[in-house]
C-alpha cells in the first residue's frame, strides 16, 4: 500500500501520564516497548501480527517528546525508505532521521516537508523468504 498512511506516533513529555489520559479517553490498549524507550497505541482490534483487522483503521505510538519530533506525526508507507529521501529533499523538503532498522519489521525514517511539517516513513521488510538475509542497517530496535 505505497503511499498510505499506516501509522500515527504522538510525543510526550509525561510518557505515564499521556498513557493514562489515551487508555481512559478512548480505551485504547497501550504496551509499553522499554527497549526501544517506545509504546504500542493499539487504537482497534488487530490480527496476530499486529495489523488492524478493521480496515481503514490504523494503530500508533508514543515516545517521549525531543529533538525534531515535538508534535504528533502521521507515517507513509514507501516501497524504498532511501528513494524517497532522495525525491523529498529533491523537491524542497528535507532528512530530519535517515533510515534506521526497526527490528524485523522494517525500516523507519523521518522527514520535514515544504510547509516545516515532520512525516514519517515506513517500509516493511520483504519475508525473510524473499530476502534470504536480514538487513545490516542501523537497528533502532536491538
Amino acid at each position: 500500500m505505497a503511499g498510505g498512511v499506516v501509522h500515527f506516533e504522538i510525543p510526550a513529555d509525561d510518557e505515564g501520564r499521556a498513557r493514562e489520559f489515551y487508555s481512559s479517553a478512548f480505551g485504547w490498549t497501550i504496551s509499553a516497548m522499554p527497549e526501544m524507550s517506545y509504546a504500542m497505541l493499539m487504537t482497534t482490534p488487530s490480527d496476530e501480527t499486529g495489523t488492524p483487522s478493521v480496515p481503514g483503521s490504523i494503530n500508533g505510538g508514543m515516545f517521549r517528546r525531543e529533538g525534531h519530533l515535538t508534535s504528533p506525526l502521521v507515517t507513509v508507507d514507501v516501497d524504498d525508505i532511501d528513494a524517497s529521501l532522495e525525491r523529498i529533499n529533491a523537491l524542497g523538503g528535507s532528512t530530519v532521521q535517515p533510515r534506521q532498522q526497526v527490528g524485523t519489521m522494517g525500516w523507519a525514517a523521518y522527514f520535514r516537508d515544504t510547509e516545516g511539517n515532520v512525516i514519517g516513513l515506513w517500509q516493511n521488510a520483504a519475508p525473510e523468504s524473499e530476502t534470504g538475509a536480514a538487513d545490516s542497517g542501523d537497528d533502532i530496535g536491538a
